[in-house]
């Protein structure tokens, strides 16, 4: 095996771990659209480009975005 190359327990890793970073954005993107606009801090329309970062944006938007 060359360094390059990875083996099939790292790759499925990687594929679940993509997996669930797409679906936390996902899972944001979501709350974002079905939240009326007074129980988000700050305007709707700066989150979505916030949630594009991955991980840290959900998990902000999760933690702080939403007024509780």
């Amino acid at each position: 095996m060359t360094k390059t190359e990875m083996a099939p327990a790292a790759k499925a890793g990687l594929g679940v771990l993509g997996i669930v970073q797409v679906a936390f954005a996902f899972l944001a993107f979501w709350d974002l659209a079905h939240r009326d606009a007074d129980e988000v801090r700050g305007p709707k329309v700066a989150w979505i480009p916030a949630i594009l970062v991955n991980w840290i944006g959900p998990a902000s938007y999760f933690l702080f975005g939403i007024r509780r």
